[in-house]
């Protein structure tokens, strides 16, 4: 059985702490939040802006693809900027695929400049060379003292092993065979597990393994990490690959992670969102904080409850308000957090439409306003802490329950001295 420790008033699964940089992951830390750029890594610029957007989002690490010379040698002065601008707190992560025990030992400033390496054992060679290669690649970990996360991807699984359980199932009597996709998932688990064990067998300490088996259906990927969990205390990274679009991929994203955090499985998770086109790559970074907000496991930002509306509030006021309180908070959280008001990001604001739920809401919330419905008096009470403080009225009303959000939240997080 996993072990299980408490976190945050919630149960967590018990595993290895591992220094990245200086992020701590699995152990005692939080769930962390991990992200990508999408720029060609040898535009130096482009990728320094590109991490500097995805840290001030809330990124914790971010990963970067490193396939070619070019971006090898470029990683070295993206490093050396970011700590120039101040990012040096960042984790810096490199993603390796084919070539990476190459690259490490063409470019040693390469090697140094990154906090992790990534290694997926499904392609970095086929017979012999898998695991001379994968041998070369723990070692160079090793002599640069690097965590090393063994990703294991549904669409490259190494086709050896995957054989090799394919056969097994098949020699099995009928009734006995667990089928194609049961072996397939077996197969994902026991790249990660022997991968692990021959890391550590090369000289990897515990503490600097993390472990990933990402793909890209929900009920698979539970299942993978609800099996790992029990057979490693490793650290494990979370993340619905390739999960799509939109709403497809929000959503699915959400439901595989949210199924596994609320049992304690998890480590550090990513939203691997393909972005619109001119979307902003760090959408995927605040969809992460979100479910790991909307579980009550981090707080990053004041949350705003709102009701969907009804035939009582055929008004949109209480609509506009919300939306512009939201904003309001996401401009706002920035320089409070630069002001240092600790404890404004677990803040609970209510922006409700009518009298049926309104006024209880807005007393549940640190402050609320409960808007008049249809045909109600139009004067909107404001609560604070449960108690009625105030009652707005005209054309003013979004602007002065602004002010009173600014007011309280100066009173009840004042600034650090």
């Amino acid at each position: 059985m996993q072990k299980l420790e408490t976190y945050n008033g919630f149960v967590k699964r018990k595993s290895v702490a591992v220094m990245v940089g200086k992020i701590g992951i699995g152990g005692s830390n939080p769930v962390r939040v991990q992200s990508m750029t999408n720029t060609d890594t040898a535009d130096v610029e482009g990728t320094v802006k590109q991490i500097k957007e995805l840290a001030d989002a809330g990124s914790e690490l971010v990963r970067m693809t490193i396939e070619k010379d070019a971006m090898a040698q470029a990683v070295p002065e993206i490093h050396r900027r970011l700590h120039a601008e101040g990012y040096e707190d960042v984790a810096l992560i490199g993603d390796f695929h084919y070539n990476g025990h190459i690259l490490l030992q063409k470019y040693p400033e390469l090697a140094e400049a990154l906090d992790k390496y990534r290694i997926n054992p499904g392609n970095v060679g086929f017979g012999e060379k898998h695991d001379e290669n994968f041998d070369t690649f723990i070692k160079l970990a090793v002599k640069y003292n690097k965590p090393v996360r063994i990703g294991v991807n549904g669409g490259s699984l190494d086709q050896n092993l995957l054989k090799k359980l394919i056969d097994e199932d098949n020699a099995r009597a009928p009734h006995e065979q667990r089928g194609a996709n049961m072996v397939f998932l077996d197969a994902m688990i026991e790249s990660a597990i022997q991968s692990t064990q021959r890391a550590l067998s090369l000289g990897m300490r515990k503490d600097q393994i993390i472990i990933s088996t990402k793909m890209s259906g929900v009920q698979e990927m539970v299942y993978c990490y609800s099996q790992l969990a029990k057979r490693t205390e490793q650290p494990l990274h979370l993340g619905l690959t390739e999960a799509g679009l939109g709403d497809k991929g929000i959503i699915g994203s959400t439901a595989a992670l949210s199924l596994l955090l609320n049992q304690g499985i998890g480590d550090t998770i990513r939203v691997s969102l393909t972005p619109e086109p001119g979307a902003p790559r760090a959408r995927e970074v605040r969809i992460a904080q979100q479910v790991l907000q909307s579980l009550g496991l981090r707080y990053f930002l004041p949350q705003v409850t709102s009701c969907p509306g009804c035939g009582r509030t055929t008004s949109t006021t209480f609509q506009e308000l919300a939306k512009e309180v939201t904003e309001y908070l996401h401009h706002q959280m920035p320089v409070w957090k630069k002001e240092g008001h600790a404890g404004v990001e677990s803040m609970h604001v209510a922006v409700m439409g009518c009298i049926v739920n309104g006024p209880g809401e807005a007393k549940d919330a640190n402050i609320g306003i409960s808007l008049p419905g249809s045909g109600e008096n139009s004067a909107a009470p404001v609560f604070e802490d449960g108690k009625l403080v105030k009652t707005l009225q005209g054309p003013q009303m979004k602007e002065d329950f602004k002010q009173m959000v600014l007011a309280y939240v100066q009173r009840k997080y004042p600034k650090a001295h």
